[in-house]
């Protein structure tokens, strides 16, 4: 259970703000939000899942205050990559606004398992399965980043705009600096 709330925090907050939350609302501006999410969820899941199956192999393979102080660093690197921000090149926002002649669901899909690849989210899915549970930290870590899309699918479709970009990448920067402060430090006390 620990695994599932830490990893869901962790993975809503990274999901805020990024690439693939950008994508996420141009889909849905194109498409029916339930096929969206529908292909989000499934693309999420399939990644996360190998995230956390590469999570445990480093996990096991390196000491545990190590993988602490290194899982420290990681989310500091978050925690600056969140204050950069992410925005979609226009190649990328031209694929998400064009049709295919494929189902959407299957372009959705591919389009955000492809973007997730080497993303932050993939990367703190990986660092959080290094010490905690597998299926919690999977489930989490799916959950988070699929409940981070569903609100900028809603919010963007009922407002007709984006969140506050600036504050949103405030905070989730500032959560990932906690988290890892946190970790540096139980690292460095093992």
């Amino acid at each position: 259970m620990n695994a599932f709330l830490l990893s869901f925090g962790v993975i809503f907050l990274a999901e805020l703000g990024d690439k693939s939350q950008l994508m996420a609302m141009t889909f849905a501006a194109r498409y029916r939000a339930i096929t969206v999410l529908i292909a989000i969820t499934i693309a999420t899941a399939i990644v996360h899942l190998a995230s956390v199956l590469l999570g445990a192999v480093v996990g096991v393979a390196l000491p545990t205050h190590i993988i602490n102080i290194v899982a420290g660093i990681a989310f500091l690197g978050f925690a600056a990559w969140t204050l950069r921000g992410d925005k979609l090149t226009d190649e990328e926002a031209a694929k998400a606004q064009q049709e295919s002649s494929r189902s959407v669901l299957f372009t959705v899909g591919l389009a955000f398992f492809l973007a997730e690849l080497g993303d932050k989210t993939m990367l703190a899915t990986i660092t959080l399965a290094t010490d905690h549970g597998l299926f919690g930290t999977w489930l989490g870590s799916t959950i988070g980043m699929v409940a981070a899309d569903a609100l900028a699918i809603g919010v963007g479709h009922i407002l007709g705009t984006r969140l506050p970009e600036r504050v949103i990448r405030i905070g989730a920067a500032i959560a990932f600096v906690i988290f890892g402060v946190l970790l540096i430090v139980e690292g460095l006390r093992g």
